[in-house]
């Protein structure tokens, strides 16, 4: 079922098997324009960026993919469904629950716990911790390895709310959940990936701070969360 109603590519070709996802549209714009060769436009529906070039000899394709689970749950499930992409590396940024996570440290994702009813909803699946595919994971923690950045692997929480107003996040889900950081795609991207038998991980650069209330700005964000990019990167070839 191509084109999609979200990616207007009528040749499922002109995506790579990996594909790495920032949530911002222009971040895809500035990691393609960066640090790919021959790169061509694949989508702009919605001004949902993508971009398929080369990186070290090797076809990699860089696609926005909004944000939330609604947004990013859409757009990886028809790559995975109907383009044949086989593997999505989710490049994200996110707020740190913890003292030992400080800004523009990086974390490379194990799992994903969340109250959100996605999985439950699309699959039937109840669980509330899904994991990110093993093989991706170690992809990631051995290329930042070559590259001689320091990471934190852990667990994250992905959740629904950007703005929290209800209850105490130390005490209802950092503590019970032990997770180290939170953004809002993640455990919907990681049930797409295993419902349809495909591959996912995510890297994330710590943009503010729950703990100290540092924080990074906009246009930081979008253009200067290079070690996580060039390790996505990395792992994707």
């Amino acid at each position: 079922m191509i084109p999609t109603p979200h990616i207007e590519a009528k040749d499922a070709s002109v995506f790579a098997k990996t594909v790495l996802m920032p949530g911002d549209p222009l971040r895809a714009k500035y990691i393609a324009e960066t640090y790919l060769s021959d790169v061509v436009q694949v989508n702009g529906v919605r001004n949902m960026l993508g971009f398929t070039g080369n990186y070290k000899g090797k076809k990699v394709t860089i696609m926005g993919s909004g944000m939330g689970m609604p947004s990013i749950g859409i757009y990886s499930y028809e790559l995975f469904a109907f383009y044949g992409v086989e593997e999505i590396i989710r490049i994200g940024s996110c707020g740190s629950y913890s003292k030992d996570a400080s800004i523009y440290d990086v974390i490379i994702v194990s799992d994903a716990f969340s109250e959100s009813s996605f999985a439950a909803v699309a699959f039937g699946e109840t669980a509330p911790v899904i994991p990110s595919h093993p093989a991706v994971l170690l992809d990631l923690q051995e290329a930042a390895k070559r590259l001689g950045y320091p990471t934190i692997t852990g667990r994250i929480h992905s959740s629904d709310v950007f703005y929290r107003q209800h209850g105490n996040v130390f005490t209802d889900v950092v503590a019970p959940h032990h997770c180290l950081a939170v953004e809002m795609e993640s455990f919907a991207l990681f049930a797409n990936a295993r419902k349809l038998g495909k591959r996912a991980g995510c890297i994330l650069t710590v943009s503010d701070s729950l703990v100290t209330h540092e924080a990074t700005s906009a246009q930081e964000r979008q253009v200067s969360f290079n070690k996580m990019m060039e390790i996505a990167l990395e792992a994707a070839i």
